[in-house]
């Protein structure tokens, strides 16, 4: 018993913790903007095809859902969101 509690004091088991955290507030952040993405598009009554939905729930890139979300909210249409690519 004791081994097993020592092991997740152990400095190497607290930095695989640590790094596990930063990756997931990572995930957190990605997957928040995705959802902003999709959402202002809907608020705003703009049609998302799957292809678009599809493009944007695929994204991993933090900076370019962070683009597509400004786009997303002055955008006029679809097209818009994807200009400059």
């Amino acid at each position: 018993m004791m081994a097993i509690q020592y092991f997740w004091r152990h400095p190497l088991a607290e930095q695989v913790r640590e790094e596990g955290r930063k990756e997931g507030r990572e995930q957190g952040r990605i997957e928040a903007r995705r959802e902003v993405v999709l959402h202002v598009l809907e608020l705003r009554r703009i049609p998302v095809p799957d292809s678009v939905r599809e493009r944007v729930e695929e994204c991993t890139d933090l900076a370019q859902l962070e683009s597509w979300a400004k786009r997303a909210l002055h955008g006029a249409d679809i097209e818009e969101l994807f200009a400059d690519e």
